[in-house]
């Protein structure tokens, strides 16, 4: 239980230090993005948690992990649309968070997010963390701790919009791997497929 409390703490550090406007400034969003990645897989790794024993795939797999994209893209699309009705602020938070693709190819971006980014935070949040509080807490204590955990070290950024996506995109995650947890490798192909459609491809 220590190596996971310092693990999403040290995952709290790195996204304050990417989100938090204090810091933002001062750092490449995207390297640093990719090196927490690999520190988020690393911590993984050197858990007790064997999370690659339900990366089973097939068809039905693939097709869960696409079809999981699509309706969360879905949601977001629904999502921005009312909040922006509803609320001043919410779509000059958005283009704030867009606004972090400045500077770099679409198809480095799509690659990291499809390749790196996407699959690291699921193996880590859902993989690791949730798998991990299930165990102790208890399947729906820990779906709800890994979610709020997840939205959580996106306070920093002080971004409400981002907050909120991040929490109902962990909400919709965690429920599915709550349900399903022998098909994680449908979580890892909605998470890369979902970041590179709503940030690259499609964008809301």
């Amino acid at each position: 239980m220590v190596f996971l409390a310092v693990s999403v703490i040290i995952a709290a550090g790195l996204w304050t230090l990417m989100f938090c406007p204090a810091t933002a400034p001062y750092v490449n969003f995207w390297g640093m993005m990719c090196i927490s990645a690999v520190v988020l897989v690393t911590l993984t790794f050197f858990s007790e948690i064997k999370w690659w024993k339900d990366l089973m795939s097939g068809w039905k797999t693939v097709a869960a992990g696409i079809g999981l994209a699509v309706g969360l893209w879905c949601v977001f699309w629904i999502g921005d649309k009312a909040a922006s009705w509803l609320f001043d602020f919410a779509r000059p938070q958005v283009d704030m968070i867009y606004g972090i693709r400045s500077g770099i190819s679409p198809v480095l971006l799509s690659f990291l997010l499809v390749f790196l980014i996407g699959p690291a935070e699921e193996i880590f949040w859902r993989g690791y963390v949730q798998r991990s509080l299930s165990d102790r807490i208890g399947k729906n204590l820990g779906y709800v701790a890994a979610t709020l955990a997840y939205a959580g070290v996106h306070v920093p950024s002080g971004n409400f919009m981002l907050v909120m996506a991040a929490l109902v995109a962990g909400a919709v995650w965690g429920l599915f791997y709550r349900l399903f947890p022998r098909k994680f490798m449908a979580l890892v192909i909605s998470h890369a497929l979902w970041d590179a459609a709503v940030f690259v491809w499609f964008p809301i």
